[in-house]
């Protein structure tokens, strides 16, 4: 099944069992799936591949209002977005299988939490952005910049202490105590958001993968702000006139506001180098002796003339 809309039922499952509402959803998603099998016009228009895709999503927001509760409408509209028209009905059997076992062993897993099944990088990816969708579309707008500073600053704290990077990319070790160390460190400095999204990271996540997963939802969270990330490696700090500077001309390549996350590299020596998704700027003076150091040496190689050898 698609990674992201296992993600996002892993989400909405969450707020289901907290309302002990598992099983009543799960048969309410089996009656969506039945109703559009058993009504030949709504069939055709949902799996009809030239139907554009809000014109679906529309049509079953009409069928659903009302009529069944906003989880499973948020479920069924999720399914017909991120999936092919035809797979659609397929899905929503699949989405109440998955509920009523949630349901079944709701208690085991909070008492013996397990990690998901292991996906590929950009499958786990997926799979996380997919659970973030559905936390983010709860947190009010103003309190995104706070979730995306906190996960900002755990992915860096991570990333700097390798005790903790060993044992939270630890596959090995148990998802429950990976989390307990996870809990441990956020305790009340996060936001139950962030709390929530850090969490999912280590269950749904690829171990080995955790601060490039973390880093991946601080721009999902950007994104839900209207907003893009610009990470910043400096060598000294970057003053308010300078980071002025180099918001402005970032908003302009990107075309978007630009959020600055910045962090100290010492290595560099001087300067920074900015990443901006696909965009990448290496300003740093490292990066500009290791430049002069092969034009040295290319030079070298270009005016040298080997010696020819003597005869006897």
């Amino acid at each position: 099944m698609n990674p992201a809309l296992q993600g996002y039922l892993a989400a909405v499952g969450e707020q289901l069992a907290d309302a002990g509402v598992l099983a009543d959803a799960a048969a309410e998603v089996e009656a969506v799936a039945e109703t559009i099998e058993d009504h030949a016009d709504l069939m055709t228009v949902l799996s009809d591949i030239s139907v554009p895709a809000a014109s679906r999503r529309a049509v079953l927001a009409d069928l659903l209002a009302g009529k069944v509760r906003a989880e499973v409408a948020d479920l069924v509209a999720r399914a017909s977005s991120v999936l092919p028209a035809a797979e659609l009905t397929a899905a929503l059997h699949w989405l109440a299988t998955q509920l009523r076992l949630v349901a079944e062993h709701a208690e085991e897993r909070v008492a013996h939490p397990t990690a998901e099944d292991v996906l590929g990088l950009f499958a786990s990816r997926q799979r996380v952005a997919g659970y973030a969708a559905a936390v983010l579309a709860d947190v009010p707008t103003e309190e995104l910049s706070e979730v995306e500073d906190e996960l900002f600053r755990f992915a860096r704290t991570i990333e700097s202490h390798r005790a903790l990077r060993v044992a939270l990319g630890d596959r090995d070790l148990p998802v429950g105590v990976r989390l307990g160390v996870v809990d441990d460190l956020l305790a009340d400095r996060a936001s139950p958001s962030t709390g929530r999204l850090v969490r999912y990271v280590v269950r749904g996540g690829r171990a080995r993968d955790i601060v490039g997963t973390l880093d991946m939802l601080v721009e999902e969270v950007a994104r839900a702000r209207g907003w893009r990330v610009a990470r910043v490696r400096t060598a000294d700090g970057i003053d308010d006139a300078r980071r002025s500077a180099l918001v402005e001309a970032l908003t302009r390549l990107a075309g978007a506001p630009v959020e600055l996350q910045v962090t100290s590299e010492p290595s560099l020596l001087a300067g920074v180098v900015v990443e901006v998704g696909d965009l990448f700027i290496d300003g740093s003076a490292r990066h500009r002796i290791e430049e002069l150091r092969e034009h040295v040496l290319a030079t070298q190689a270009s005016t040298f003339v080997p010696h020819e050898r003597e005869e006897d």
